[in-house]
């Protein structure tokens, strides 16, 4: 080979030598060092139940809680029960309902539903109905495979005297507990601090930092100060049986297409009451999507849900109070409410305090109580 091309050929050798060696370290160090990655688009996200807060959980559990009517020719008993399913099957206590000839269920938006009995406990206090109007509505999540302990914080609902999902704070004050009333045995039950009376019976009874059901609210003493619960890990799978076996077409109702509404004027206020503190309680807690459904058909009509978000998005601390109502010729309760909250200005710099009437016109639309009209002022 000639002289002259002898040297540029080694050069050339010993830059390719030298590429192949650098790439194998490269390569090397690359192999043995892990790999960060930075994401900001992907966080680890963590499920906190200890935040819940108290107004939402009771908020969401008062759709799926009912009160339940068991009648006879001589007289009503009056208790409370919850959806635990989609099939619109209710848990409640047996003694409300064992001896009833006629089952209605009352629920938060003013229906009245003919039920059939599930199954009943003979020995313990404790029975499944069923409306089929209410399948595939709210329906609350029980804890099956856990304990309550002494200290517990829980939430009552159910309806005392009448007074539709009545709410009471507490504590597990016990456990284990067992005694006999009425021929039922109830056998390690929650001794509860929350109050059971006449009505809370078949209630729910709800663990503060899940929001799920613990327990079914069954007796109290007679001053008051004493409940027990039925632990539902304990009864899980004797309801989910029954529910499992039950056909529609082999359970009895009243009269199965039938739904009623009420023309006694004082419930008709209160039920539309209900709704009207349900709509603004729901407001408070920015469930925009329940309170808009609260809404009859013309006025979801004339506004759409994002023009209704709009006119209550900037509010903040929302209160009201003051409920006062009367009925019309026509059975719709006009209720005027008083509504004091802070409003941020559109550019969120700036928020003042307003008092605001709200006077609501609420009636029944396809045997349901809506609100047919909202004027404020």
């Amino acid at each position: 080979m000639h002289k002259k091309y002898l040297g540029p050929l080694i050069v050339s050798i010993l830059l390719v030598a030298a590429g192949i060696t650098i790439v194998t370290m490269i390569y090397n160090t690359w192999r043995s060092n892990p790999i960060s990655v930075n994401n900001p688009g992907i966080n680890m996200v963590e499920s906190n139940t200890r935040n819940l807060d108290l107004k939402s959980i009771i908020h969401n559990a008062e759709k799926s809680v009912v009160q339940i009517e068991g009648k006879t020719e001589q007289k009503t008993i009056t208790g409370s029960g919850f959806l635990f399913n989609e099939k619109g099957d209710i848990i409640t206590n047996a003694h409300v309902v064992k001896d009833a000839d006629v089952i209605d269920v009352r629920t938060t938006d003013g229906r009245v539903y003919p039920a059939a009995i599930v199954g009943t406990g003979k020995d313990t206090d404790i029975a499944v109905i069923r409306v089929q109007q209410l399948a595939n509505q709210n329906s609350l999540t029980i804890e099956n495979d856990t304990k309550a302990e002494i200290g517990d914080a829980v939430i009552a609902l159910g309806s005392p005297h009448g007074f539709q999902n009545t709410v009471t704070l507490g504590i597990i004050s016990g456990t284990e507990r067992n005694f006999t009333v009425d021929g039922f045995n109830y056998e390690n039950v929650y001794q509860i601090s929350a109050q059971i009376t006449e009505g809370n019976s078949g209630g729910p009874l709800i663990n503060r930092e899940t929001g799920n059901v613990i327990g079914i609210n069954s007796v109290g003493t007679d001053d008051g100060t004493i409940g027990f619960s039925i632990p539902a890990d304990e009864i899980y799978d004797q309801v989910t049986t029954w529910s499992k076996k039950a056909q529609n077409d082999q359970l009895v109702y009243k009269n199965a297409d039938e739904i009623t509404t009420t023309d006694n004027t004082d419930q008709l206020i209160e039920d539309a009451e209900y709704v009207a503190d349900y709509f603004f309680e729901s407001i408070s807690i920015r469930d925009y999507v329940g309170a808009y459904t609260l809404l009859g058909s013309p006025m979801q009509s004339s506004r759409s849900y994002s023009e209704f978000r709009e006119d209550y998005i900037h509010f903040k601390n929302l209160e009201y109070s003051g409920l006062s109502s009367t009925v019309t010729d026509e059975k719709q309760v006009k209720t005027s409410v008083t509504v004091t909250t802070e409003i941020k200005s559109s550019d969120k710099k700036k928020t003042s305090k307003e008092k605001i009437t709200y006077k609501l016109t609420i009636g029944h639309e396809n045997d349901q109580l809506k609100i047919l009209d909202i004027k404020k002022s």
